[in-house]
């Protein structure tokens, strides 16, 4: 019954870690498109003139925003999956102090 229960405890945790690694994951990717997005339109607006370079900048900075709040999330996700894994460890000993 006990190597049931760590079992099922061991695959609980080993899906919560995959949900986060997964979010960090994709807003990573984000982050990396938004960026490129940036850069595409920042050289966009260095080869144009007038009113299309002020709408290429504006785009510019606009995925600059987007890429920074991609970023913020990917290490929010990162930092919750670490916080969760030492909270689950700590529950972990606490149960194997009261089984004994």
């Amino acid at each position: 019954m006990k190597k049931l229960t760590i079992l099922l405890t061991a695959l609980a945790l080993s899906a919560g870690a995959y949900a986060q690694v997964t979010t960090a994951v994709k807003e990573g990717a984000k982050a990396t498109v938004e960026k490129t997005e940036q850069l595409g339109d920042k050289a966009k607006a260095a080869v144009t003139t007038g009113t299309t370079k002020e709408e290429a900048n504006a785009k510019a900075d606009v995925h600059k925003a987007k890429a920074h709040h991609h970023a913020v999330k990917m290490k929010e996700a990162a930092k919750s999956k670490d916080d969760k894994a030492k909270e689950d460890q700590t529950k972990e000993v606490k149960k194997s102090d009261t089984a004994k």
